[in-house]
């Protein structure tokens, strides 16, 4: 009897001892548990209390931002719209802002330049068409982008143009213009540079080729938008043939271009002096002209002369054939 007692008693004994060591690494896991969710719980509440002052970069003040919207009497609903609204469009405007050139959180931007290549044949001599394009004034008249030109002197002009619904102004310099060549110019604004060149070329007597080159800088964002779709670019073309078209039309007799010559930005050579000039050397070529046909007159009469004259020796011949036969009758 007293064996299985002691056998009872030892087995009891181990089994508490089992459960107690069960028991303690349970509180362990417990422990062990608690303390990382503390650790998070800790780390949850500070990212919030940083949010909510506005530092750690996520938030940006958002939570302040709804608590001052709900301080003046705003919805929380709608003041949580509403905050949240306003990130958005400053998310947009920054990135509109790098997209057009300006300064913004990230990549700031640049325009392109606009090269504009435009090619016209023009059934008018070379003269006259050279002599319509120096007539800037007139440009008003058949063009839709061209309100107003004036011009200060022989170099500079001011335009005022329009594309679209925007309007700008230049100051044109002319820096090389050779008669019935070529013109060279460039020009500022407030809205953008332009550089450009425009060349004659005579591919027979009344057929004149124009090529019109345009480099096109944009300045501000409703230029930089329409350089986007190309609105300039069509503007021009449009205008350019609205010139083929007028002086196509136009009576050559009534038009007077400015003939002077421009390097370097400077009248080398004078309208006055170009034309007389020309009118010199058309005048040596008249002469010349005349020279050749005097000449031709004076060798086609000495021919007839030749083919008039009598042969002096034929016709001696012929007398004295003559006094024979007669002798011969008398006889």
């Amino acid at each position: 009897m007293a064996g299985k007692e002691d056998v009872k008693d030892g087995a009891g004994s181990g089994l508490e001892m089992l459960r107690s060591e069960v028991g303690d690494y349970l509180g362990a896991q417990a422990e062990h548990l608690v303390g990382k969710t503390g650790e998070k719980l800790t780390g949850l509440t500070q990212k919030l209390l940083d949010t909510a002052s506005g530092d750690g970069g996520g938030g940006g003040g958002f939570i302040q931002g709804v608590g001052s919207r709900i301080l003046q009497g705003e919805s929380p609903f709608k003041a949580l719209v509403a905050e949240k609204a306003g990130g958005v469009k400053d998310k947009v405007m920054d990135k509109a802002k790098g997209l057009f050139g300006g300064k913004s959180k990230g990549k700031s931007g640049s325009a392109k330049v606009m090269n504009i290549i435009e090619v016209l044949d023009i059934g008018l001599p070379l003269r006259t068409t050279y002599d319509h394009w120096t007539q800037y004034d007139e440009f008003s008249g058949f063009t839709k982008g061209v309100q107003s030109v004036s011009q200060s002197d022989e170099v500079t002009s001011d335009w005022k143009l329009k594309v679209g619904p925007s309007k700008r102004s230049y100051k044109a310099t002319v820096q090389e213009q050779i008669p019935d060549q070529r013109i060279v110019w460039t020009s500022e604004g407030a809205k953008g540079t332009t550089r450009g060149c425009v060349t004659f070329h005579e591919l027979a007597p009344e057929l004149t080729r124009i090529v019109l080159v345009v480099e096109y800088s944009p300045a501000g964002f409703f230029e930089k938008t329409g350089n986007i779709w190309r609105a300039q670019g069509r503007r021009l073309r449009l205008d350019f043939k609205n010139f083929q078209r007028y002086v196509s039309f136009a009576d050559p007799d009534e038009v007077e271009g400015w003939r002077g010559e421009i390097r370097d930005g400077e009248v080398v050579r004078s309208h006055e002096e170009v034309v007389e000039e020309e009118e010199q050397e058309a005048g040596e070529e008249g002469e010349e002209g005349d020279g050749d046909e005097e000449e031709y007159e004076d060798e086609y009469e000495d021919e007839e002369e030749d083919d008039e004259a009598p042969d002096e020796e034929g016709d001696y011949e012929d007398e004295e054939e003559e006094e024979d036969e007669e002798d011969e009758e008398e006889r």
